[in-house]
């Protein structure tokens, strides 16, 4: 039993789906009967959570491995553990480059890790190779983000073959969880007050294809709705093939449902979609954003686009500027092509120059930041609910909070003036200013009925 009262420090790196995975293994280790430090220097054993995705989330993951590393040289820490995606890419290269490693996991092995780490006989270092485990599971979450938001990750994995993208490799195919675990997940973090879900998988429109539910995420959406205490769902990460009539309907009629949507197009001509496998074409996903506007009224739309891939033409490129500037995306976030060893990308010619892609994205977000700042401006004199989240770090003495149309992390904020409501209400407030990605507005009511 002693074992059990090891202090554990956990760094999480990456993406909201990485994060869930986080929760979820703080969740199982203090069932479990560890303890949690989040000071570094106290731990007994420091588990990194890393990202594999592009080239920065790498860097980024290995500079803080090494980091954590001198707690074991300098510090009381007796374990490091290093799981995750970037485990999962380059397991043995890590062992070999950093010997402080002394476990590492993939993103399979999350559910052995309170074992592991018990277990000070275990000789193997490299636990990547072993059986993977998936987390049907997810009551046991311990949140890290504020107590009425939370992500929801209904499936794990991705099935599709874009080939700029290392994911299916690293978590493997698409594997939805049953519509029950999420529905208890939900039920439980809403018993504990979280207000707000915002979903999220490799893709999530495509969600119950493997259960064999050609409509599971409306399905889903439906009884989800009906959870006490669940104000907000906003749907993130959706692939938008599959963002299909029925789902779309439902959105405009479902009051707890954002309207928000979240659809990576990453680029938007033909040639450039066919070479990065994508399966949509400009005209279908036309077709999709036109009937989503028709049918939800001030609908917020958010999008990502690459910029130099390989292949890509000034001529490519001003196609996403006239496309970008003609549908006036809400959000919008614009990455540099990664060349990532293991997709199909990586051994494609007629590469593009990096300052071309930094060129071609600075130009992008100029033209977003100005239609940004549009569509704010109209806002202003509206009435809208607000999810308020606390005291701005840099002006302490004003408060923040969200629209529907705002996701957490990733979008703008509300800058609320002469607010007195407390953190996880949801208010009514008037919109008084804009700028380019904030707004500020004016509480007219304290609260407002779910």
């Amino acid at each position: 039993m002693e074992q059990k009262m090891k202090k554990i420090g956990m760094v999480s790196l990456g993406c909201p789906k990485n994060t869930v995975d986080t929760e979820r293994v703080l969740g199982d280790l203090v069932s479990s009967g560890f303890s949690l430090t989040q000071n570094e220097e106290d731990a007994d054993v420091i588990i990194v959570n890393t990202c594999g995705f592009i080239e920065s989330a790498k860097k980024e993951s290995i500079d803080t491995i090494l980091e954590m590393a001198r707690h074991k040289t300098e510090g009381k820490c007796k374990q490091l553990v290093v799981t995750g995606c970037l485990a999962e890419r380059y397991g043995q290269e890590l062992l070999d480059e950093i010997p402080e490693i002394d476990h590492l996991l993939g993103v399979g092995q999350y559910p052995q890790l309170k074992n592991i780490i018990d277990d000070t006989s275990a000789l193997s270092k490299n636990h990547v190779a072993t059986p993977a485990e998936f987390y049907e599971s997810y009551t046991d979450r311990l949140l890290s983000t504020a107590f009425y938001t939370a992500y929801l990750k209904i499936s794990e994995g991705c099935s599709n073959r874009c080939a700029f993208c290392i994911i299916p490799k690293m978590r493997g195919p698409m594997r939805s969880r049953s519509p029950e675990s999420i529905l208890a997940e939900a039920e439980s973090l809403a018993r504990k007050g979280v207000k707000e879900f915002n979903l999220i998988s490799q893709d999530t429109t495509m969600y119950g294809f493997d259960l064999g539910m050609k409509d599971g995420l409306v399905r889903l959406l439906k009884e989800m709705v009906k959870v006490d205490g669940l104000e907000w769902i906003r749907l993130l990460y959706c692939y938008p093939t599959f963002l299909n009539s029925e789902m779309i309907e439902l959105i405009a009629s479902e009051p707890k449902i954002c309207r928000y949507i979240d659809v990576p197009l990453q680029h938007t001509h033909d040639e450039m979609l066919k070479r990065m496998k994508r399966q949509e074409t400009e005209g279908g996903v036309r077709k999709m954003l036109d009937e989503v506007r028709q049918k939800i009224p001030n609908v917020a739309l958010r999008t990502t686009f690459i910029t130099g891939f390989p292949g890509e033409t000034e001529t490519h490129f001003q196609h996403t500027v006239r496309f970008l500037c003609e549908m006036e995306f809400d959000h919008v976030g614009i990455f540099t092509y990664s060349d990532e060893e293991g997709t199909t990308a990586f051994d494609y010619p007629d590469r593009v120059a990096q300052e071309v892609k930094e060129e071609r994205r600075d130009i992008l977000m100029g033209f977003q930041k100005d239609i940004a700042l549009r569509k704010n401006q109209e806002r202003v004199g509206r009435v809208e609910p607000v999810l308020v989240e606390g005291f701005d770090p840099q002006e302490n003495y004003l408060m923040t909070g969200r629209l529907t149309s705002q996701a957490p992390d990733i979008d703008g904020q509300v800058i609320l003036e002469k607010c007195e409501a407390e953190p996880g209400e949801i208010i009514s407030v008037r919109i008084n200013q804009a700028a380019d990605y904030d707004l500020v507005a004016e509480p007219i009511q304290t609260t407002v009925s779910p």
